[in-house]
């Protein structure tokens, strides 16, 4: 806030005297509106002051036809459902995150802040329901890369892709084959794993440990086969994921990038000019797979959104292209579908030709629009050669 004088000034800390409505309201609230997002399959809850609590669904938010929330109820919800140290923070900082145990199967992380001096609510349902590969409708080849020993494997794409859906897939096919003990490093947990052959212990960042770096520090004296580590998104984290590789691991991890042979110029780009030609050989060595991910609307009511894959698998022929700094060249090799690769264009081809989505999706999501046209020109004319 602003001052007369047109300085800023802090907030004032939230002033929890005399705010809020009988006791139990708050809880008894807070539970209706998390049993909708389950009820109806929702993945969020994002709850404001004055207006009607929402969850989002396939990606739309959508009111919860309840009397629009109050104040007095918000500030209710924090006496009911906060311990004494939460309230404190929240009273003190204005924010809080926690952890909310809804029942044995559902857990969610939350965020309650103030805006305009009003107090809100954004919590994530994080769901012990890990779908399989054919539900996600991911190849099988996912699988045999989760069971690899060693090494490191990579999800690419923007936030919202599915990246870590297909990440607890894979780590759920080991859980059913493997007794190895996987380590997750994560902000925030968005799956609950049930041990089943494998030990899984999950850290969250704020809850179980301080940050990344505290957390990848201590990794390796937790004694990990398969530690998951989150987003890539600095130098310290990407650095440790690869040492741990190095030393025998398998590491699992996400990475902004627009395509698989595209994010080792993300990764260059994380480090100093003078250390790319180290972390190029750690890379060539010690990389299983990169995988990048795009969901993209499809042509069937039961089927909201499909994932469009690129996939590289680190062959002799990918080691040596990375070892001559031939990255760029990648995308050929990949065409080749060696060991299960498949390149973004002709993932969309297949999925054209399968009739999961419909042409003018995969041209708005290809960033080459061209190649794809001929292809799918080819489809269009041995469709109406059959129809003769």
């Amino acid at each position: 806030m602003s001052g007369h004088d047109g300085k800023s000034t802090l907030s004032s800390p939230v002033n929890l005297t005399g705010r809020g409505t009988k006791p139990g309201e708050g809880k008894k609230a807070w539970s209706l509106w998390l049993s909708a997002i389950i009820k109806f399959g929702g993945s969020d809850l994002i709850v404001k002051s004055d207006l009607k609590p929402r969850i989002r669904h396939r990606g739309v938010l959508k009111d919860v036809e309840v009397d629009m929330v109050t104040q007095d109820l918000m500030f209710q919800v924090a006496r009911d459902i906060l311990d004494e140290g939460q309230l404190e923070q929240f009273s003190r900082k204005g924010s809080v995150d926690f952890a909310y145990d809804y029942d044995d199967k559902n857990r969610f992380r939350v965020n309650m802040f103030m805006a305009r001096g009003k107090p809100a609510v954004a919590a994530r349902l994080i769901t012990s329901n890990i779908r399989k590969f054919e539900e996600l409708f991911l190849p099988q080849s996912l699988g045999d890369i989760a069971m690899s020993s060693q090494g490191l494997i990579l999800f690419a794409g923007v936030t919202g892709s599915g990246k870590s859906t297909s990440i607890a897939a894979m780590l759920q096919y080991v859980n059913e084959r493997k007794k190895v003990h996987i380590v997750t490093i994560e902000d925030p947990i968005e799956y609950i794993f049930k041990d089943d052959k494998a030990t899984i212990n999950q850290r969250e960042i704020g809850i179980d440990c301080v940050n990344f770096n505290d957390a990848l520090r201590a990794l390796v004296r937790e004694n990990p086969d398969i530690a998951l580590v989150g987003e890539m998104r600095d130098y310290e984290t990407f650095e440790a994921a690869v040492r741990a590789a190095e030393t025998g691991h398998l590491v699992m991890g996400t990475i902004h990038a627009s395509s698989a042979w595209q994010t080792f110029g993300r990764i260059y780009d994380l480090f100093p000019v003078s250390e790319r030609e180290q972390i190029r050989k750690l890379l060539a060595y010690n990389l299983r797979s990169i995988v990048y991910q795009k969901l993209l609307p499809t042509l069937h009511a039961n089927i909201a959104r499909i994932p469009a894959l690129e996939i590289l698998i680190n062959t002799p022929a990918v080691q040596k292209f990375i070892l001559e700094g031939r990255e760029g060249e990648l995308l050929d090799v990949i065409k080749t579908r060696d060991a299960g690769m498949v390149d973004y264009t002709t993932s969309l081809v297949e999925l054209v030709e399968k009739e999961f989505i419909h042409q003018s999706v995969a041209l708005q999501s290809t960033p080459k629009p061209e190649e794809l046209r001929m292809r799918l020109k080819g489809i269009s004319q041995g469709a109406s050669m059959v129809g003769r």
